[in-house]
């Protein structure tokens, strides 16, 4: 299978990787052409445009900054949409938005694939991270293979648009876990006690998370990169607030969160760093976040490993 793969920053130069490392055939494109030549370098072809990867390939990847990037380069990519081609966006996007798109897709005799991934750029340079699908089954077994040399855990959500839904919720709660780790830690300190040691306090402990052990490590660094920026974490929010704000459900925490983000924003500028969202509480108490011997990035130390479907456990009737 010719895999096309169009948009080549944090995430989807590291997925595409994985294609290339596993032996995939891949062509890539993206409008950062030292991006292109990178991958080209790799192994990949380089593709014109949107349009000419959709021609030559059997299933074409997008991830994209926004539900409107994913817009123009589909609409480029319509025209070469035939029976048998598959898109599929890895993209973190608005659940309305795919679905009207896979429906163009669709009505031109293709597949589309609702299929973002979750666990971090260092797990996505690995092959190890999580994917959410939605589609049908037979397309679901169609682009499996693909989707476990990018993965090591592969989740069926049910229709087009299930996956990205999900989505939008981990990152609403990966958000939510990052305010209160950067609350946590600069009470820790201001309480007088040793960052290292309340590092190590919460993460042998009932409120350790996959953020804690992750982005609270860059944190005490001082690097605070994570390879996110604060308008993403704002965009993933408000497609989270959508999400709700169509079904109906009256929310108390996210708002406020959105209210912090857009301050962080204001004070520090869209593309600082996501966990320099810390950087407010410092600034409000003159207190140093920052502790010995942490990284200054995260970096996955489980081996790669073939991916696999996770099957949904379901309780006895």
């Amino acid at each position: 299978m010719q895999v096309g793969f169009i948009g080549l920053g944090n995430v989807g130069g590291k997925l595409s990787g994985s294609l290339l490392r596993n032996g995939k055939d891949v062509m890539v494109f993206d409008l950062d052409a030292d991006l292109v030549s990178a991958s080209v370098a790799k192994g990949a072809k380089a593709g014109r445009d949107a349009a000419h990867v959709m021609q030559a390939c059997d299933a074409v990847i997008t991830c994209l900054p926004s539900p409107a990037a994913s817009d123009a380069v589909l609409q480029q990519m319509l025209p070469e949409v035939t029976s048998g081609k598959i898109w599929m966006e890895m993209s973190t996007t608005d659940e309305a938005e795919v679905k009207r798109l896979s429906a163009l897709v669709i009505a031109a005799g293709g597949a589309a694939v609702d299929c973002p991934v979750s666990g971090g750029c260092h797990r996505a340079d690995t092959g190890n991270i999580s994917i959410f699908a939605g589609c049908t089954r037979e397309t679901f077994d169609r682009i499996l293979p693909l989707l476990t040399v990018m993965g090591r855990r592969v989740l069926h959500t049910g229709e087009i648009g299930s996956a990205s839904i999900l989505k939008v919720i981990t990152n609403y709660l990966a958000t939510a876990n990052l305010i209160t780790c950067a609350e946590a830690l600069t009470v820790a300190k201001g309480a007088g006690m040793d960052l290292a040691t309340a590092y190590e306090a919460i993460a042998m402990s009932s409120g350790t998370s996959f953020v804690h052990e992750t982005e609270s490590q860059v944190i005490l660094n001082g690097s605070r990169d994570i390879s996110f920026t604060m308008d993403l974490v704002a965009k993933d929010i408000g497609l989270f607030q959508n999400v709700a704000d169509r079904a109906g459900i009256p929310l108390e925490m996210n708002p406020l969160m959105i209210k912090i983000f857009q301050d962080g924003i204001d004070r520090y500028g869209p593309r600082e760093l996501s966990p320099n969202i810390i950087r407010r509480l410092e600034d409000a108490t003159g207190l140093d976040i920052r502790a010995e011997g942490f990284p200054a990035e995260m970096h996955d130390d489980e081996p790669e490993a073939a991916g696999a479907e996770v099957v949904v456990k379901r309780g006895q009737a």
